[in-house]
Protein backbone atom coordinates (compact mmCIF):
# COMPACT_ATOMS: atom_id res chain seq x y z
CA UNK A 1 0.00 0.00 0.00
CA UNK A 2 1.00 3.63 -0.37
CA UNK A 3 1.01 6.91 -2.56
CA UNK A 4 2.61 6.68 -5.85
CA UNK A 5 3.24 10.69 -6.56
CA UNK A 6 6.05 10.38 -9.52
CA UNK A 7 6.85 13.99 -9.21
CA UNK A 8 8.32 13.58 -5.93
CA UNK A 9 9.97 9.93 -6.69
CA UNK A 10 11.95 12.10 -9.26
CA UNK A 11 12.93 14.87 -6.71
CA UNK A 12 14.11 12.19 -4.34
CA UNK A 13 15.81 9.88 -6.75
CA UNK A 14 17.51 12.90 -7.98
CA UNK A 15 18.79 14.10 -4.35
CA UNK A 16 20.31 11.54 -3.65
CA UNK A 17 23.62 10.68 -4.72
CA UNK A 18 24.93 7.13 -5.77
CA UNK A 19 24.19 4.54 -4.06
CA UNK A 20 26.99 2.12 -1.79
CA UNK A 21 26.98 -1.58 -2.68
CA UNK A 22 23.78 -3.49 -2.48
CA UNK A 23 23.70 -5.06 1.10
CA UNK A 24 22.16 -8.36 -0.34
CA UNK A 25 22.79 -10.60 -2.99
CA UNK A 26 19.46 -11.09 -5.41
CA UNK A 27 18.83 -14.06 -7.64
CA UNK A 28 16.44 -13.49 -10.53
CA UNK A 29 13.38 -16.15 -10.54
CA UNK A 30 13.59 -19.35 -12.25
CA UNK A 31 12.13 -19.95 -15.08
CA UNK A 32 8.48 -21.53 -14.82
CA UNK A 33 5.80 -23.06 -17.32
CA UNK A 34 3.76 -20.44 -18.38
CA UNK A 35 0.16 -20.24 -16.72
CA UNK A 36 -2.82 -21.21 -19.08
CA UNK A 37 -4.41 -17.71 -20.77
CA UNK A 38 -6.94 -17.97 -17.31
CA UNK A 39 -4.11 -16.63 -15.17
CA UNK A 40 -5.78 -12.83 -15.32
CA UNK A 41 -9.10 -14.50 -14.89
CA UNK A 42 -8.19 -15.63 -11.66
CA UNK A 43 -7.34 -12.32 -10.20
CA UNK A 44 -10.31 -10.96 -8.25
CA UNK A 45 -11.74 -7.07 -8.13
CA UNK A 46 -10.54 -6.66 -11.92
CA UNK A 47 -13.36 -4.85 -14.20
CA UNK A 48 -13.88 -6.60 -17.55
CA UNK A 49 -11.53 -3.78 -19.44
CA UNK A 50 -9.09 -4.16 -17.04
CA UNK A 51 -8.82 -7.91 -17.44
CA UNK A 52 -8.95 -7.79 -21.04
CA UNK A 53 -6.12 -5.50 -20.90
CA UNK A 54 -4.09 -7.39 -19.18
CA UNK A 55 -4.52 -10.29 -20.68
CA UNK A 56 -3.36 -8.43 -23.94
CA UNK A 57 -0.37 -7.78 -22.15
CA UNK A 58 0.19 -11.40 -21.26
CA UNK A 59 0.19 -12.83 -24.58
CA UNK A 60 1.84 -10.64 -26.76
CA UNK A 61 4.25 -9.30 -23.55
CA UNK A 62 6.40 -6.57 -22.70
CA UNK A 63 9.22 -5.27 -23.90
CA UNK A 64 12.37 -4.24 -21.95
CA UNK A 65 15.16 -2.42 -23.76
CA UNK A 66 18.51 -3.72 -21.11
CA UNK A 67 21.76 -1.57 -20.97
CA UNK A 68 23.94 -1.35 -24.22
CA UNK A 69 25.25 -3.75 -25.33
CA UNK A 70 22.37 -7.00 -24.54
CA UNK A 71 19.32 -7.39 -26.74
CA UNK A 72 16.13 -6.16 -25.74
CA UNK A 73 14.00 -9.01 -23.85
CA UNK A 74 10.23 -9.13 -23.97
CA UNK A 75 8.56 -10.62 -20.91
CA UNK A 76 5.36 -12.55 -20.04
CA UNK A 77 4.03 -11.24 -16.57
CA UNK A 78 2.37 -13.66 -14.92
CA UNK A 79 0.69 -12.94 -11.78
CA UNK A 80 2.14 -14.75 -8.35
CA UNK A 81 -0.72 -14.64 -6.49
CA UNK A 82 -1.96 -12.37 -3.28
CA UNK A 83 0.06 -11.27 -0.69
CA UNK A 84 -1.99 -10.21 2.91
CA UNK A 85 -3.15 -6.53 3.03
CA UNK A 86 -1.48 -5.98 6.01
CA UNK A 87 0.25 -2.32 5.30
CA UNK A 88 3.81 -4.90 4.36
CA UNK A 89 2.48 -6.22 0.87
CA UNK A 90 5.41 -3.75 -1.21
CA UNK A 91 7.97 -6.00 0.47
CA UNK A 92 6.00 -9.18 -0.06
CA UNK A 93 5.47 -8.75 -3.16
CA UNK A 94 8.92 -7.30 -4.23
CA UNK A 95 10.52 -10.19 -1.86
CA UNK A 96 8.64 -12.66 -4.30
CA UNK A 97 8.80 -10.93 -7.86
CA UNK A 98 12.97 -10.89 -7.07
CA UNK A 99 12.97 -14.26 -5.04
CA UNK A 100 14.74 -12.77 -2.58
CA UNK A 101 15.93 -14.72 0.67
CA UNK A 102 14.46 -12.23 3.71
CA UNK A 103 11.34 -11.80 4.79
CA UNK A 104 9.08 -8.80 4.25
CA UNK A 105 9.78 -7.06 7.61
CA UNK A 106 13.76 -7.52 7.60
CA UNK A 107 13.49 -6.60 3.98
CA UNK A 108 11.49 -3.06 4.98
CA UNK A 109 14.41 -2.53 7.69
CA UNK A 110 17.26 -3.10 5.08
CA UNK A 111 15.35 -0.48 2.87
CA UNK A 112 15.24 1.75 5.54
CA UNK A 113 19.27 1.14 6.35
CA UNK A 114 20.01 1.72 3.16
CA UNK A 115 17.80 4.77 2.99
CA UNK A 116 19.45 6.44 6.36
CA UNK A 117 22.77 5.64 5.21
CA UNK A 118 21.94 7.74 1.77
CA UNK A 119 20.52 10.39 3.33
CA UNK A 120 22.68 11.33 6.12
CA UNK A 121 25.79 11.86 3.89
CA UNK A 122 23.89 13.92 1.37
CA UNK A 123 24.17 17.61 0.96
CA UNK A 124 22.44 20.00 2.68
CA UNK A 125 20.06 20.91 -0.52
CA UNK A 126 19.81 17.12 -1.19
CA UNK A 127 18.23 16.18 2.20
CA UNK A 128 16.01 19.41 1.68
CA UNK A 129 14.54 18.19 -1.52
CA UNK A 130 14.38 15.24 0.22
CA UNK A 131 12.91 16.58 3.23
CA UNK A 132 9.88 18.42 0.94
CA UNK A 133 9.06 15.44 -0.57
CA UNK A 134 8.29 13.60 2.72
CA UNK A 135 5.94 16.37 3.79
CA UNK A 136 4.34 16.49 0.78
CA UNK A 137 3.39 12.71 1.50
CA UNK A 138 2.69 12.84 4.79
CA UNK A 139 2.02 16.34 6.31
CA UNK A 140 1.13 18.43 3.45
CA UNK A 141 -0.02 22.14 4.19
CA UNK A 142 -3.77 21.86 5.57
CA UNK A 143 -4.03 25.37 3.54
CA UNK A 144 -4.20 23.66 -0.08
CA UNK A 145 -4.16 20.82 -1.63
CA UNK A 146 -8.02 20.20 -1.66
CA UNK A 147 -8.22 20.18 -5.54
CA UNK A 148 -6.89 16.72 -5.01
CA UNK A 149 -9.19 15.05 -2.71
CA UNK A 150 -11.52 16.02 -0.18
CA UNK A 151 -9.55 14.14 3.28
CA UNK A 152 -5.93 14.57 3.87
CA UNK A 153 -4.04 12.70 6.39
CA UNK A 154 -1.60 13.77 8.67
CA UNK A 155 0.75 11.09 10.35
CA UNK A 156 2.46 11.51 13.36
CA UNK A 157 4.76 8.72 15.38
CA UNK A 158 3.70 8.31 18.82
CA UNK A 159 6.56 6.00 20.86
CA UNK A 160 5.27 3.35 22.61
CA UNK A 161 6.61 4.21 25.87
CA UNK A 162 4.76 7.12 26.06
CA UNK A 163 1.76 6.22 25.62
CA UNK A 164 0.63 5.57 29.06
CA UNK A 165 1.72 9.17 29.27
CA UNK A 166 -0.18 11.13 26.48
CA UNK A 167 -3.20 9.07 27.43
CA UNK A 168 -2.82 10.88 30.99
CA UNK A 169 -2.21 14.16 29.30
CA UNK A 170 -5.33 13.79 27.18
CA UNK A 171 -7.41 13.14 30.16
CA UNK A 172 -6.19 15.91 31.89
CA UNK A 173 -7.79 18.09 29.20
CA UNK A 174 -10.83 16.46 29.02
CA UNK A 175 -11.65 17.15 33.11
CA UNK A 176 -10.44 20.77 31.81
CA UNK A 177 -13.92 20.62 29.42
CA UNK A 178 -12.07 20.05 26.64
CA UNK A 179 -13.89 17.67 23.95
CA UNK A 180 -11.72 14.59 23.69
CA UNK A 181 -11.15 15.15 19.91
CA UNK A 182 -9.76 18.36 19.90
CA UNK A 183 -8.02 17.09 22.88
CA UNK A 184 -6.14 14.27 21.11
CA UNK A 185 -5.23 16.62 18.53
CA UNK A 186 -3.83 18.93 20.82
CA UNK A 187 -1.51 16.38 22.44
CA UNK A 188 -0.90 14.27 19.81
CA UNK A 189 0.09 17.43 17.41
CA UNK A 190 2.39 18.33 20.57
CA UNK A 191 4.14 15.36 21.90
CA UNK A 192 4.42 13.18 18.54
CA UNK A 193 7.06 13.13 16.19
CA UNK A 194 5.61 14.52 12.87
CA UNK A 195 6.49 12.31 9.66
CA UNK A 196 8.30 15.35 7.62
CA UNK A 197 11.84 14.99 6.65
CA UNK A 198 14.05 12.53 6.14
CA UNK A 199 15.15 11.57 9.51
CA UNK A 200 11.02 10.98 10.85
CA UNK A 201 10.27 8.92 7.45
CA UNK A 202 13.11 6.21 8.61
CA UNK A 203 10.81 5.98 11.67
CA UNK A 204 8.18 5.74 10.12
CA UNK A 205 8.84 3.67 7.39
CA UNK A 206 10.58 1.28 10.06
CA UNK A 207 7.17 0.65 11.43
CA UNK A 208 5.52 -3.51 10.08
CA UNK A 209 2.80 -3.56 12.64
CA UNK A 210 4.20 -5.44 15.15
CA UNK A 211 5.00 -5.42 19.04
CA UNK A 212 8.59 -5.10 18.24
CA UNK A 213 8.03 -1.34 16.53
CA UNK A 214 9.55 1.19 18.48
CA UNK A 215 6.84 3.81 17.41
CA UNK A 216 2.95 3.80 16.71
CA UNK A 217 1.15 4.98 13.55
CA UNK A 218 -1.23 7.97 14.64
CA UNK A 219 -2.97 9.50 11.97
CA UNK A 220 -5.31 13.22 11.96
CA UNK A 221 -7.95 13.11 8.83
CA UNK A 222 -9.06 16.57 7.72
CA UNK A 223 -11.11 17.74 5.47
CA UNK A 224 -10.99 20.99 4.37
CA UNK A 225 -13.54 22.36 7.25
CA UNK A 226 -10.97 20.90 9.82
CA UNK A 227 -10.51 17.92 11.83
CA UNK A 228 -13.09 14.91 10.45
CA UNK A 229 -11.62 12.25 12.58
CA UNK A 230 -7.99 10.35 13.99
CA UNK A 231 -6.81 6.98 14.06
CA UNK A 232 -5.08 6.42 17.36
CA UNK A 233 -4.09 2.84 15.87
CA UNK A 234 -4.29 1.64 19.66
CA UNK A 235 -3.74 -1.91 19.00
CA UNK A 236 -0.09 -1.26 17.42
CA UNK A 237 -1.44 -3.34 14.15
CA UNK A 238 -1.21 -0.46 11.53
CA UNK A 239 2.48 -0.57 9.45
CA UNK A 240 3.78 2.14 7.09
CA UNK A 241 2.85 1.73 3.68
CA UNK A 242 5.45 1.49 0.83
CA UNK A 243 5.65 4.68 -1.01
CA UNK A 244 7.95 5.62 -4.06
CA UNK A 245 10.90 6.58 -1.93
CA UNK A 246 10.83 2.90 -0.51
CA UNK A 247 10.03 1.74 -4.42
CA UNK A 248 13.31 3.89 -5.56
CA UNK A 249 15.59 2.38 -2.57
CA UNK A 250 13.87 -1.50 -3.09
CA UNK A 251 15.32 -1.02 -7.19
CA UNK A 252 18.87 0.81 -5.72
CA UNK A 253 18.84 -2.44 -3.35
CA UNK A 254 17.99 -4.86 -6.36
CA UNK A 255 19.69 -2.90 -8.82
CA UNK A 256 16.86 -3.40 -11.09
CA UNK A 257 14.79 -1.09 -12.13
CA UNK A 258 11.02 -1.44 -10.42
CA UNK A 259 7.85 -1.27 -12.73
CA UNK A 260 4.51 -1.04 -10.95
CA UNK A 261 1.82 -2.25 -13.15
CA UNK A 262 -1.17 0.02 -12.77
CA UNK A 263 -4.61 -0.96 -13.25
CA UNK A 264 -7.86 1.48 -13.37
CA UNK A 265 -11.01 1.16 -13.77
CA UNK A 266 -14.23 3.12 -14.76
CA UNK A 267 -14.18 4.74 -11.18
CA UNK A 268 -11.51 6.41 -12.33
CA UNK A 269 -12.66 7.44 -15.67
CA UNK A 270 -9.95 5.74 -17.54
CA UNK A 271 -10.81 4.45 -20.88
CA UNK A 272 -9.84 0.49 -21.95
CA UNK A 273 -7.10 1.50 -23.63
CA UNK A 274 -5.01 3.52 -21.30
CA UNK A 275 -6.66 1.42 -17.70
CA UNK A 276 -3.11 -0.06 -17.29
CA UNK A 277 0.19 1.71 -17.14
CA UNK A 278 3.84 1.25 -16.08
CA UNK A 279 5.25 3.51 -13.39
CA UNK A 280 9.32 3.09 -13.64
CA UNK A 281 11.64 3.11 -10.57
CA UNK A 282 14.93 3.54 -11.62
CA UNK A 283 17.92 2.36 -9.37
CA UNK A 284 20.33 5.25 -8.53
CA UNK A 285 23.64 3.74 -10.21
CA UNK A 286 23.61 0.74 -12.71
CA UNK A 287 21.42 -1.98 -13.38
CA UNK A 288 22.68 -5.17 -13.44
CA UNK A 289 19.79 -7.24 -13.87
CA UNK A 290 15.82 -7.51 -15.66
CA UNK A 291 13.55 -5.51 -14.04
CA UNK A 292 10.77 -6.44 -11.48
CA UNK A 293 7.28 -6.11 -11.94
CA UNK A 294 4.85 -5.44 -9.40
CA UNK A 295 0.70 -5.14 -9.81
CA UNK A 296 -1.56 -2.68 -8.27
CA UNK A 297 -5.55 -2.49 -8.71
CA UNK A 298 -6.39 0.90 -8.57
CA UNK A 299 -10.14 2.09 -7.17
CA UNK A 300 -9.63 5.43 -7.93
CA UNK A 301 -7.59 8.84 -8.03
CA UNK A 302 -7.43 8.74 -4.14
CA UNK A 303 -3.94 8.75 -3.45
CA UNK A 304 -3.20 8.10 -6.56
CA UNK A 305 -4.80 5.04 -6.48
CA UNK A 306 -1.96 3.06 -4.38
CA UNK A 307 -4.20 0.21 -3.04
CA UNK A 308 -2.54 -2.37 -2.57
CA UNK A 309 0.98 -4.29 -4.17
CA UNK A 310 1.18 -7.75 -4.98
CA UNK A 311 3.90 -9.59 -7.05
CA UNK A 312 4.45 -10.37 -10.82
CA UNK A 313 7.11 -12.92 -12.84
CA UNK A 314 8.30 -12.00 -15.47
CA UNK A 315 9.99 -14.96 -17.66
CA UNK A 316 11.61 -14.51 -20.73
CA UNK A 317 9.10 -14.91 -24.44
CA UNK A 318 11.37 -16.54 -26.57
CA UNK A 319 10.39 -16.12 -30.27
CA UNK A 320 9.09 -13.00 -29.84
CA UNK A 321 10.34 -9.56 -30.98
CA UNK A 322 9.85 -5.56 -29.30
CA UNK A 323 7.49 -4.69 -32.45
CA UNK A 324 5.43 -7.22 -31.24
CA UNK A 325 5.52 -6.51 -27.85
CA UNK A 326 2.08 -5.07 -26.02
CA UNK A 327 3.61 -2.29 -24.26
CA UNK A 328 7.15 -1.56 -24.77
CA UNK A 329 8.94 0.11 -21.98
Amino acid sequence: MGKLLCDSSAAVAEALPPSPAPLLTWTSPSPSPAPPPSTWAAVAALEDQQRRRLHRIWERGVAWKPPAPAPPLVFRLDHAGEVDADGNCLFTAARRAAAAKPDARDLRHRIVRRFADVYAAASAPDREAVDAAVRHLYHPDLNSGWGVHVVQDLKLLAPKALRDDLDAAIRDLVQLGIQREMAAETIYKERCIAVNNGDSWTKYMSVSGSAEDEHDIITLQYTEEGLLTIDENRDGHAAAFGDDIAIECLATEFKREVYVVQAHGADAMVDEDNCVFFLPHRPRGEICEPPIFLFMKGTAWCGAGADHYEPLIATVLQNVTPDKAAVVL
